[in-house]
């Protein structure tokens, strides 16, 4: 018999966990849409004009993120530069981020546990560092090149200076304002916010804070917080007075109605937030009686107060990172609570739910390569018609020994309540793992714009002055940039024969983006190019001639 493993796993084990689910797929692959180009690209603009203060995609403004994200994946794709083009060096931001993130939740939940036990704060710690690492919506978001995951690790790091907010209040004051001014920085303002809400909620709930020492980390942690957040801002108000005035108005502004963000919100959290909210949810029932412990209060205080933000002025996928951070640290305390059937359900659950994905990531692998199940082959073969995969060793070894490290877990080890979600976090390692491993090419054959913009590159002319666009998306845009140099300016309706040259991104049927010709001038199909198996978008170059 092999030896049986235990629960919680040691800290060793739980590193090499994060890396096993960070490192897989981060880099070596091409931008994608949406969120990956257009960061990447503010970063590669960043590097081409040494302009740190305004963000541009591909030369356009965009003043929708804040920089600082992008600041570092700029330092990494420098440094790193020599061994993998910049695009992959700079994405690896996305890792540092998610790795200081599970330091941080590991190391914010030991502080709040018990001192006097170190048992059970290794166990709590390793919970919420499983929960947040198995929260589905990290599947795909921790390797992109994604802002708000700056933000996740700020409130990761905020959520561990709380617990010394009296016996150091001018350390841990600091360490909450910087970790505030970094969540700002990084993304929009309605995380850092909801936070120090929640925060100061907690000054009139608990008695240990309302003290002197309570006063002075408060008082310097928002002194900090608003000196870092109004920094970037002060620094664009000094180069543009327009700049400022543009940027506050895209942050103020509301997206859709209430009932609208209402739907929206709770549709995309049930699963982007899984398995967090049901442990959360549970943890606040049965624990009811202990609300006004720290502990529990600013975590759950934060997650309502950020959910309420997010859903008065617009929520989307990516704003849900950050609310990842304070759910995890409420989930973890409920782990320790749950019945034992709940804790089978979700156990076992998981095990069903990783095993048959995984199973069919291998069945579509060995379809693309033997063409053997004839069906999946051919569905593979349409959705990326051309593709021959790659037959690669190594990639198939670390597969499987995947495959191994899951079914060890699977079957050596004993019943606790932390099981579940070890299990589950392991399940997501080995999915994601398993895909990076044996899909990526096909992946990044289908999404890449590299073909598109060289292909379009070469049939611009050379001594081409100027070129406009119509309909073309701003992450397609990023892309055609970086990797085709190919930058556009708007189409202007007004004067449609002012540049020569016009690009149009429309849907492969039709071609309603075609500017209208005008007496003897008449525009000339030159190009139509579009991304293998791709049945959304098609990219037309037209050139006018006399």
């Amino acid at each position: 018999m092999l030896p049986r493993l235990t629960l919680p796993p040691p800290r060793a084990g739980l590193a090499a966990m994060g890396l096993a689910f960070i490192l897989p797929g981060l880099a070596f692959h091409d931008l994608w849409k949406t969120q990956d180009a257009i960061g990447l690209s503010i970063a590669h603009g960043m590097a081409w004009t040494g302009d740190l203060v305004v963000p541009r995609v591909a030369g356009t403004l965009w003043l929708v993120d804040q920089p600082l994200y992008h600041w570092v994946a700029l330092v990494l794709g420098k440094l790193l530069g020599w061994a993998m083009e910049f695009h992959s060096a700079a994405r690896l931001a996305s890792g540092a981020f998610v790795a200081a993130a599970f330091m941080l939740i590991y190391r914010a939940e030991r502080e709040w546990t018990d001192p006097e036990d170190t048992n059970i704060r290794r166990t709590a710690a390793g919970a919420a560092f499983l929960i947040l690492l198995g929260c589905v919506g990290l599947l795909l978001h921790a390797h992109e090149a994604l802002p708000e995951l700056a933000a996740l690790a700020a409130l990761c790091g905020a959520l561990a200076a709380l617990p010394h907010a009296v016996d150091r209040p001018v350390a841990a004051g600091v360490a909450f304002g910087v970790a505030l001014g970094i969540a700002f920085l990084a993304t929009n303002w309605m995380a850092p916010v909801g936070f120090a809400i929640a925060v100061i909620a907690a000054h009139f709930v608990a008695p240990e804070w309302r003290t002197k020492g309570g006063a002075l980390f408060l008082a310097v942690a928002l002194a900090i917080a608003l000196v870092m957040a109004v920094s970037w801002p002060l620094a664009l108000a000094a180069r543009s007075g327009e700049l400022f005035r543009t940027w506050w108005e895209l942050a103020s502004r509301r997206e859709g109605t209430l009932g609208a963000n209402l739907r929206v919100f709770f549709s995309t959290a049930s699963w982007f937030t899984w398995p967090a909210w049901p442990l959360a949810l549970w943890s606040a029932w049965s624990l009811r009686r202990r609300w006004r412990e720290l502990r529990l209060f600013v975590p759950a205080a934060a997650v309502l107060a950020m959910s309420a933000l997010l859903i008065v002025w617009g929520p989307g996928n990516e704003t849900l990172v950050p609310v990842l951070a304070p759910l995890s640290l409420l989930a973890a305390h409920g782990v320790f609570t749950l019945r034992r059937g709940a804790v089978a359900a979700l156990d076992w659950f998981g095990v069903l739910t990783f095993g048959f994905f995984t199973g069919f990531v291998w069945l579509g692998y060995v379809a693309m390569l033997t063409g053997v199940p004839g069906p999946i082959a051919r569905n593979f073969e349409r959705m990326a018609p051309g593709f021959v995969p790659p037959l690669q060793p190594l990639a198939i070894l670390v597969a499987l020994a995947l495959v191994v490290a899951w079914l060890y877990l699977i079957f050596f080890t004993p019943f606790s309540p932390m099981r579940s979600v070890a299990r589950w976090a392991c399940g997501m390692i080995l999915l994601w793992g398993t895909i990076a491993m044996l899909w990526m090419p096909w992946i990044d054959y289908q999404r890449s714009y590299r073909s598109v913009a060289q292909e379009l590159k070469a049939r611009l002319p050379a001594n081409a002055s100027c070129l406009v666009a119509r309909g073309l998306g701003v992450s397609q845009a990023a892309a055609l940039d970086y990797h085709g140099g190919i930058r556009t300016r708007p189409f202007d309706a007004a004067k449609p024969t002012a540049c020569p040259l016009v690009l149009v991104q429309g849907a492969p049927h039709d071609e309603l983006g075609v500017p209208a010709s005008a007496g003897k001038l008449q525009w000339r199909k030159v190009a139509d190019v579009g991304r293998p198996g791709d049945r959304a978008e098609r990219f037309r170059l037209y050139r006018l001639q006399r």
